[in-house]
C-alpha cells in the first residue's frame, strides 16, 4: 500500500506563523488540524485513544500482577512505549482502590446499622406510634435525671444512660418508621467540655486560630460519634469520608520517601535516585491493584456467602492467597531488580518492611486526625 504525499508548500501555523513542514509546527508544536469539527470525528479520536490505552493496559496489567520487577527491568532497558507509565499506573490504582475502599466501609456501615436495628428496642417494643414511643422516651429520660440527682451521678453518665434508651427508641421508631430522636445540643457540649485554647506563643495567632477550630471540630465529631443516633451517624460518615479523601494524598507523600528508604538500603549499589523512585511507583502500584482486588472479593464474598457457604469459603481463601503473594511479590521483586543473594535481599527486605509499615502507621493516623478535624 503506497502512503500518500502531502504537500504542505504555502500553508503556515495559525499560531505563530510559521511555514509548515508537516503536520506539526517545528517552532511551536501546534497541530495543523482544526479542534472544529464534527462530533463523528471527535468521537473516532476518543475510541483511538481509549483503545490505544487500553492496549497498554493490557500488556501492563499481567505483568505487573504476576512477573515481580519485569516492568521495573523493562523500564530500565528503555523498553517503556508499550507499557502504562509508572506514576499513572500507581495513581490510577490508587484512586479505584481507596474508591473501593471506602464502598466496602460504607457496607460494613449499613450492615451495622441493620445489626442495631434489629438489636432489641427494651421496653419501647409494646408502644404502636411514634408518639408513643417519643412519649415513652421522654418520661424515661426524667426518671434517670431524677435518679442521677439523688444519687449524685455525674452528668456524663447520665448522658451514656440517656443515650442507650435514644438507641433503644430510635430502633422501635426505624420499625415503626418514624423519625429518629435527635440529641440535643446541650448534651453534646456536656460531653465535649470546655478544654484549654490552643495558644503557642511563637506561632501567628491565625495558626493558633486555625488549631483551635480544629479541635474544636475534632471534639464536636468525636461527641457526636460516641452519643450515637442520628447526628452520631453523620458525624460518622463525614469523619470516614474525610479520611479516604486524605488517605491518597498522605500516600503520595510516602512515595519519594519509600526510594529515599530503597536508596539508603542499596546505597553501595550506586543506583540514581531516580531507579528506586521507579521500583517505588512499581511496588506501590501493585500494592494498590492487591488492594483492589481483595476489596472486590470482600464484596462478592458479603454477596454470595449468605447463599453459597463453600464459595464464601473459596473466596476467604483466595483473600488470603493474594495477601500471601503480595508479601513473596515484593520479597521476589526486591531479589530481581537489585541482584543480590537471598540472605542479603532477604535481611534487607524485613529491615525496608518494618520501616516502611512505620511510616505508613504514621501516614495512617496522621490521615484520621485530619479527617476527625474536619
Amino acid at each position: 500500500m503506497k502512503k500518500e504525499l502531502v504537500s504542505f508548500e504555502g500553508v503556515h501555523c495559525a499560531n505563530c506563523s510559521t511555514p509548515m513542514q508537516g503536520e506539526f509546527c517545528h517552532e511551536c508544536g501546534q497541530s495543523i488540524h482544526t479542534v472544529l469539527r464534527p462530533m463523528h470525528h471527535m468521537v473516532e479520536d476518543t475510541l483511538d485513544m481509549v483503545l490505544h490505552v487500553d492496549g497498554r493496559v493490557i500488556h501492563t496489567i499481567p505483568p505487573l500482577f504476576l512477573r515481580p520487577g519485569f516492568l521495573t527491568l523493562e523500564y530500565f532497558s528503555g523498553r517503556r512505549q508499550r507499557y502504562v507509565a509508572p506514576f499513572r499506573l500507581m495513581f490510577v490504582f490508587s484512586l479505584l482502590a481507596f474508591f473501593v475502599c471506602h464502598l466496602v466501609v460504607n457496607s460494613l456501615d449499613i450492615v451495622r446499622v441493620h445489626a442495631e436495628a434489629s438489636a432489641g428496642t427494651g421496653d419501647f417494643a409494646k408502644d404502636l406510634t411514634p408518639q408513643a414511643v417519643r412519649t415513652h422516651f421522654e418520661q424515661v429520660r426524667q426518671d434517670l435525671q431524677k435518679a442521677a440527682g439523688q444519687t449524685g451521678e455525674s452528668g456524663k453518665t447520665f448522658n451514656k444512660l440517656v443515650n442507650i434508651e435514644r438507641d433503644h427508641a430510635n430502633h422501635r421508631l426505624m420499625q415503626l418508621g418514624g423519625q429518629p430522636i435527635p440529641v440535643p445540643a446541650d448534651e453534646l457540649s456536656s460531653f465535649q467540655g470546655h478544654s484549654t485554647p490552643v495558644n503557642v506563643s511563637w506561632l501567628p495567632a491565625s495558626i493558633n486560630y486555625s488549631l483551635n477550630r480544629s479541635v474544636a471540630r475534632a471534639m464536636s465529631n468525636i461527641g457526636a460519634i460516641s452519643m450515637g443516633g442520628e447526628q452520631g451517624a453523620e458525624a460518622e460518615e463525614r469523619v470516614l469520608a474525610s479520611i479516604f479523601h486524605v488517605l491518597p494524598q498522605t500516600m503520595f507523600v510516602l512515595m519519594p520517601l519509600f526510594a529515599l528508604l530503597l536508596k539508603f538500603t542499596y546505597f553501595f549499589k550506586r543506583r540514581l535516585y531516580m531507579e528506586h523512585l521507579i521500583v517505588a511507583l512499581h511496588s506501590h502500584a501493585f500494592l494498590f491493584l492487591s488492594l483492589l482486588l481483595g476489596m472486590v472479593l470482600y464484596l462478592l464474598r458479603g454477596l454470595v456467602a449468605p447463599h453459597v457457604a463453600w464459595l464464601g469459603t473459596s473466596i476467604t481463601l483466595l483473600v488470603w492467597a493474594l495477601g500471601a503473594w503480595a508479601l513473596a511479590y515484593l520479597l521476589l521483586m526486591q531479589k530481581r531488580v537489585y541482584r543480590q543473594g537471598w540472605f542479603m535481599t532477604t535481611m534487607k527486605y524485613l529491615f525496608v518492611g518494618w520501616v516502611y509499615t512505620v511510616m505508613a502507621t504514621f501516614a495512617v493516623v496522621f490521615a484520621a486526625l485530619l479527617g476527625v478535624t474536619n
